[in-house]
């Protein structure tokens, strides 16, 4: 057997195998003696259908089998052992398809596949790279912004005569124009973002009516919801004045800090003043607000690995193996998702240069973790009350992995993970204080 490799340029190659007969076919024979141990025909008792008799009958079936497998196999070992980094999968040269074989167990075989080559860079994180570490203040109104929240979603729902700013209004929108739209809804008044708007709501009561220009007080998606129409309808509307009348006023009270509020947000007897509440708060809210000072770092070292990070990538060969792998997706699907296959792939090769190269290793306890982690926060999404056991957290875990597809995204969240917390170690990190606003402010900015 001869196998060898034939470099195209930077990021193509060609990989070459020849098999003579006295390669493959000890495998052939081995494998035409096993299915005659088992092979069930009539005339011949069970075990005992001579190989013969197999190979005449199946004979070219199992060459052709054996052949493909002995192939991939030299190939997968070739690649592992000259430290081939592949992208893909190698496929078959389409002119091997001409080539004229008489599968006699006597050929000489010889297959040519292309293969494509991970571009050769340097990780570009060291000491010298800096970044900053944002660490966001919990500042007074944002705490008191997430209390009014809290209280306001276990509070009760009261109708009051007279409206306030912030009630939802029940009420009947008709379009000042013949045979126009007319809809009985709910309206919020605290997304209205005409002041104007907000200003002539208030005071009114039932069968009172106001005239607003829906365009000026609502975005489009809240027009087309309000309206029950599509967002191309409300954007498009010819009159956009129309008058509301009052069915109803709703008023959701917010919850008083008492026991009863308390225990409906923390385990019974944690919280017991306003003032742990209060502390139960902050803690929260500067919990979320280093989650997202995170999220923001990791956002900063992709975008400056992938900006400097600049090579070329084998295009031509990745699309024609997605194209292999994938065979229902069009070539106007492919050349859409491309570009961001493409950035993914980029990222995810810089990921694993950084684990080789420091000898990262995700372990099994760590996945189980994480899925831990993911499963706890989802119960207490929905229950917050609801405190499982670190035993019922590993069996839910356990029975998550099971499934292929959620252990390979938990396996790539981890080592997401660890790689972040690797760089976090070893690029130059500067703190600095910021208010939560200037913070989004630097979020939308970037974007």
């Amino acid at each position: 057997m001869n196998i060898s490799h034939e470099t195209i340029d930077d990021v193509n190659a060609n990989i070459k195998v020849e098999l003579a007969p006295e390669d493959y076919n000890p495998s052939v024979d081995k494998a035409i003696k096993e299915q005659a141990k088992k092979a069930k025909l009539p005339g011949f008792r069970p075990g005992m259908v001579p190989p013969g008799h197999i190979r005449r009958t199946y004979g070219k079936s199992i060459l052709f089998d054996e052949i493909n497998k002995l192939v991939n196999d030299k190939i997968s070992e070739y690649i592992g052992e000259n430290k081939l980094e592949v992208l893909g999968q190698p496929l078959p040269v389409e002119s091997d398809a001409d080539a004229q074989y008489n599968w006699d167990f006597n050929d000489t075989f010889s297959f040519t596949y292309e293969i494509g080559i991970a571009p050769a860079f340097e990780t570009p994180f060291s000491k010298e790279t800096a970044f900053t570490a944002y660490e966001i203040k919990a500042d007074d109104a944002t705490l008191a912004e997430r209390v009014k929240n809290l209280r306001r979603s276990y509070g009760k729902m009261t109708n009051p005569e007279v409206s306030e700013e912030g009630d939802v209004l029940y009420a009947t929108l008709k379009q000042t124009k013949e045979e126009g739209i007319e809809k009985t809804t709910s309206v919020r008044t605290d997304i209205i973002e005409d002041a104007k708007t907000k200003k002539a709501l208030v005071g009114l009561k039932k069968d009172d009516t106001a005239k607003i220009d829906i365009k000026k007080a609502f975005k489009i998606a809240d027009i087309a919801r309000i309206l029950g129409i599509t967002e191309d309808e409300a954007e498009n509307l010819d009159v956009t004045k129309f008058e509301l009348t009052v069915n109803n006023i709703n008023r959701l009270e917010e919850a008083d800090l008492n026991q009863e509020f308390f225990d409906k947000l923390f385990p019974a007897g944690d919280v017991t003043k306003a003032e742990e509440f209060e502390a139960k708060v902050k803690e929260e809210v500067e919990g979320l607000f280093k989650q997202n000072a995170d999220q923001k770092l990791r956002n900063d070292i992709y975008t400056y690995g992938m900006e400097k990070v600049d090579v070329k990538f084998p295009e031509a060969f990745l699309k024609k193996w997605l194209k292999a792998t994938n065979p229902n997706i069009s070539d106007e699907e492919l050349e859409e998702g491309f570009a961001d296959f493409v950035s993914n792939l980029k990222w995810t090769i810089i990921e694993n240069r950084i684990v080789t190269a420091n000898n990262l290793e995700v372990k099994y306890d760590e996945v189980i973790n994480l899925a831990k982690e993911r499963i706890y926060a989802q119960i207490k999404m929905y229950n917050i009350n609801d405190e499982p056991t670190d035993e019922q957290l590993g069996q839910y875990a356990l029975q998550l992995l099971q499934d292929r597809e959620q252990a390979n995204r938990l396996f790539e969240e981890a080592k997401a993970l660890k790689v972040f917390d690797y760089l976090k170690e070893n690029v130059t990190l500067k703190p600095e204080e910021i208010s939560y606003v200037d913070f989004e402010k630097l979020d939308k900015d970037s974007k």
